[in-house]
């Protein structure tokens, strides 16, 4: 691991929104990013972030506060290091007018998700997919980039399957997820139709895992990601829970293992090396959950700072192969997190010099 010599410059763009925060929150005293601007929408631009944003969780930092709002383009936001929290409605434009400006952009947006040459990355699982920048930056013309985390529904499905499928090669998935409210932004889902009731539907959720897991699974030579041979039919919900994203899982395998096999394989897993001692990456990279009745979003979801996938329930299944449920903090692990953590991993790795220095 390289840690930089100096701290780097850093925006967030949609910064007063929910993710936004949890950009900022994840960001505020980082050893390697110094967050020196924040960036939203024109009504909120020229104002200081205090006044511009409500803010939702915690105490918001000092040194935020202060900062003047900018509007969202590469001539207001000069941080050659730039996150993401936009909307899919406009991020898609923006992304790119920061990438051909010579910036990295960490978007958790999908709209560039499941394009070619650009890396869809949960760091302990596909880190090397980092690689398909060279060949975005030579096609799209890009002195900067950009890099994707998942669906926060699809990183805890990813993280959770990943060691199981380097081991005995997943071929079916069928996932009920239980998505929590948080999911849907702020203010999110009215109150009266979310409290004692469970929506059976979350618009593009379960396209976006049925897409994002074969990819993220998949394998890249350096230029092309090859899909993983997975079928997957998934069922998202939204219910009433603050954070934490759920997701009951069936798997089948072309190399069916004993629930001890598969337990094993869990619990020594250690994710992408290169991961391993960054800021942001939890120890141990799953955490294996021996009670009956665990993972709970209620007791789990903050665990590792909320960068920890919780894994329990692993159990033969009648249908398939193995049944197991996971969970992980949504708005944390499966949004802002894990994209301040691809970050650190173009750091480590001294991806990140080379890309913004050009």
């Amino acid at each position: 691991m390289t840690a930089p010599a100096l701290r780097w410059p850093v925006a967030v763009l949609g910064a007063t929104g929910a993710v936004g925060q949890a950009f900022i929150r994840h960001l505020d005293g980082h050893p390697w990013f110094d967050l020196v601007e924040v960036a939203a929408s024109e009504r909120s631009a020229g104002r200081p972030y205090r006044e511009a944003a409500r803010w939702l969780e915690g105490v918001l930092p000092p040194s935020v506060a202060a900062l003047e709002v900018t509007a969202c383009t590469p001539e207001t936001v000069r941080a050659p290091i730039v996150f993401s929290a936009l909307d899919a409605g406009v991020a898609g434009e923006v992304e790119a007018a920061f990438a051909a400006a010579g910036r990295l952009v960490l978007s958790n947006a999908k709209n560039y998700r499941m394009a070619l040459d650009v890396p869809l990355v949960v760091p302990e699982v596909n880190g090397d997919h980092l690689a398909l920048l060279g060949r975005q930056r030579a096609e799209r013309g890009w002195r900067g980039g950009i890099v994707t985390n998942a669906n926060c529904a699809t990183t805890v499905i990813a993280a959770a399957l990943a060691p199981l499928h380097a081991a005995f090669g997943v071929r079916q998935v069928f996932v009920t997820t239980m998505q929590a409210v948080s999911g849907a932004g702020y203010p999110g889902v009215p109150s009266l139709d979310i409290l004692g009731n469970v929506i059976p539907y979350i618009g593009d959720e379960e396209p976006k895992i049925e897409r994002e897991l074969l990819k993220i699974l998949g394998t890249c030579d350096g230029h092309r990601v090859t899909d993983a041979p997975i079928v997957v039919s998934a069922h998202a919900n939204r219910v009433p829970v603050e954070h934490g994203h759920t997701a009951c899982i069936s798997v089948g395998f072309e190399r069916k293992p004993t629930p001890e096999q598969a337990l094993a394989v869990l619990r020594a897993y250690t994710g992408h090396e290169a991961v391993r001692g960054l800021p942001s990456a939890p120890t141990p990279a799953l955490l294996v959950r021996d009670e009956p009745d665990r993972p709970q979003p209620r007791r789990d979801a903050h665990l590792g700072r909320g960068m920890t996938t919780s894994v329990g329930r692993v159990r033969a299944d009648h249908l398939l192969d193995l049944r197991l449920v996971a969970m992980s903090h949504n708005v944390v692990r499966g949004a802002a997190g894990g994209s301040v953590l691809n970050a650190e991993l173009l750091v480590a790795t001294g991806q990140l010099a080379g890309l913004v220095a050009s």
